[in-house]
């Protein structure tokens, strides 16, 4: 059905008058007349009584005029929402972020966009990078922040934050004076650790999985204060990014040698439509790079 037709059968039926409804819309009184001849035939139905004076409509353009003013009315609202999604001015992401990233990388970034766009929505799903991955695939997710270094070719990424995996551990640690700490010296100690599936998990089982070597693993959390606290209480020594550590007076941080790098890239599924809130979010955190890696 046109809707401009429909536009002009609304303000005829308001006006009650060919003359004046052409006036007020700005085309000529038969180029009105056309359009509602026109629609009459598209709905199959007389609209208006043309000889009858006190009554514009029939019956049936009394039926028509209620249901369009709700549909144009509806269309109305389709065009703001769609222009304010043009503007930024709403919009949905579905961010997936581990909760070690969440808890120390995004806070600030997160507070400082929705000061920037207050009406963006963001959902944040906190899962270890493997499962993010899924969800990106499955479609559950807009963007994720997984690992940069395990590519899959369904997804496209964006580099965001590459740091060093370091040891971690009471001071009061045998091992606290070493200036490095290999994997398989790490593998021999009560462990801390966080669930699998996740980055700094994966590094340990998978090269403990490799020699064969049997891990003592005293407690799996992915609550970083809780796995602190252990850690300074000497349950066992973790793995984390030395950032972690930065204001812990209890606790030291020990690089691995070889050298591990932890690579996070920001992650977005192939012939998937990004809104425009997401491409917002995106060039926000790219923008980001540099502090981050400074901080």
């Amino acid at each position: 059905m046109n809707l401009k037709r429909l536009e002009y059968f609304c303000q005829l039926a308001v006006l009650g008058n060919f003359t004046r409804a052409a006036h007020k819309i700005g085309i000529a009184q038969p180029a009105l007349t056309i359009a509602i001849q026109k629609l009459e035939q598209e709905v199959g139905l007389k609209l208006i009584n043309r000889a009858e004076k006190n009554a514009l409509l029939t019956a049936e353009g009394e039926v028509l005029y209620k249901l369009s003013t709700q549909l144009l009315s509806q269309v109305k609202q389709v065009e703001l929402e769609l222009e304010e999604l043009k503007n930024l001015e709403r919009g949905t992401i579905r961010f997936g972020v581990s909760a070690m990233m969440g808890s120390y990388y995004f806070p600030k970034i997160l507070t400082a966009f929705k000061q920037k766009h207050p009406k963006i929505k963001i959902h944040l799903v906190d899962q270890g990078t493997a499962a993010l991955e899924k969800m990106l695939l499955n479609g559950e997710l807009d963007l994720a922040l997984v690992r940069g270094d395990l590519e899959n070719s369904q997804l496209r990424y964006t580099e965001l934050i590459n740091e060093e995996v370091v040891a971690g551990m009471a001071k009061s640690h045998p091992l606290a004076a070493e200036q490095t700490l290999s994997l398989a010296q790490f593998c021999q100690q009560p462990l801390v650790l966080f669930h699998e599936g996740y980055f700094l998990r994966e590094v340990v089982s998978q090269y403990a999985k490799k020699h064969h070597l049997a891990l003592d693993v005293r407690m799996e959390t992915n609550l970083i204060e809780l796995q602190k606290s252990l850690v300074r209480n000497g349950v066992g020594i973790t793995t984390c990014l030395s950032r972690i550590l930065q204001n812990e007076q209890q606790m030291t941080s020990i690089p691995f040698e070889p050298k591990i790098e932890f690579k996070l890239s920001l992650a977005w599924k192939k012939n998937h439509s990004v809104s425009q809130a997401s491409k917002a979010f995106m060039t926000y955190l790219s923008s980001m790079v540099e502090p981050l890696e400074e901080a």
